[in-house]
């Protein structure tokens, strides 16, 4: 098959460009890099020409409330439009678990708007739902910083490795369309402020980390049910602390 990855260069797309052409499928990694730009949809139908699956893995390279929902809407409006012009069988996209439930914050926003895109545009697929990346503990400790201590919700997350999530979606990209959403967790639940204890331990960062329950996920508040899968999910195999430990031995 011919698989054009969107967002095939980076983190998780070019994972999953390289297990798709060791399966022997014809994948074309899409970004601006590669010539080929969502935003102003400069390359995206030459791309897409004989295309049989699309799988959108692309970010916003601003995180702003605005930004982010305008590059979702519009990088995944042209996608789908270009994809309905050439024919293409299968989309598949990589969302987040709970992007509905934290109304607070405006990139769970905005990828509820690329959800609801999808699912209007025609086009048969399967919307991948990840939790949080193990690649992202660090992010999510450093942003509870303050001062010489950091402050986290003890909230339940159930993060999972990148390889993980690539993984699955690989095989999502060569299964028939879903014309749904399929969760993906890690192994194992943890509470968000443990998760930092063990990053930091790790990394020897001997800064305090303080259970907070004021305290706020990127801006948004969050529950014990706000981050991790309500139904049945298809579970990663990586725990945390092997990911840790071979994080520590890169």
């Amino acid at each position: 098959m011919k698989i054009v990855i969107i967002g095939g260069t980076g983190l998780i797309g070019s994972n999953v460009a390289r297990r798709l052409v060791a399966a022997g499928h014809d994948v074309l990694a899409a970004s601006p890099s590669t010539g080929v730009d969502t935003i102003t949809g400069a390359g995206l139908a030459e791309a897409l020409k004989g295309a049989d699956v699309v799988v959108d893995v692309a970010n916003s390279p601003n995180f702003e409330d605005n930004a982010v929902m305008e590059f979702f809407r519009t990088s995944c409006g042209n996608v789908m439009a270009a994809e309905k012009n050439a024919g293409v069988r299968h989309h598949v996209a990589l969302s987040i678990v709970g992007a509905d439930r934290i109304p607070d914050s405006g990139y769970m926003r905005a990828k509820v708007a690329q959800e609801e895109l999808i699912k209007a545009a025609g086009v048969p697929y399967t919307i991948v739902r990840a939790t949080q990346f193990f690649e992202f503990a660090s992010a999510i400790a450093h942003g509870g910083a303050r001062g010489d201590a950091v402050h986290l919700p003890p909230a339940m997350m159930q993060p999972i490795a990148a390889d993980d999530v690539s993984a699955a979606v690989a095989e999502a990209a060569i299964a028939e369309p879903v014309n749904g959403s399929i969760d993906i967790a890690g192994p194992e639940k943890i509470r968000q402020d443990d998760l930092a204890r063990r990053l930091l331990a790790a990394e020897g960062d001997v800064r305090e980390v303080i259970t907070d329950p004021e305290a706020t996920y990127f801006g948004a508040a969050v529950t014990d049910t706000s981050l991790v899968p309500l139904g049945e999910a298809h579970l990663g195999k990586t725990t945390f602390a092997d990911w840790l430990a071979a994080h520590q031995a890169a």
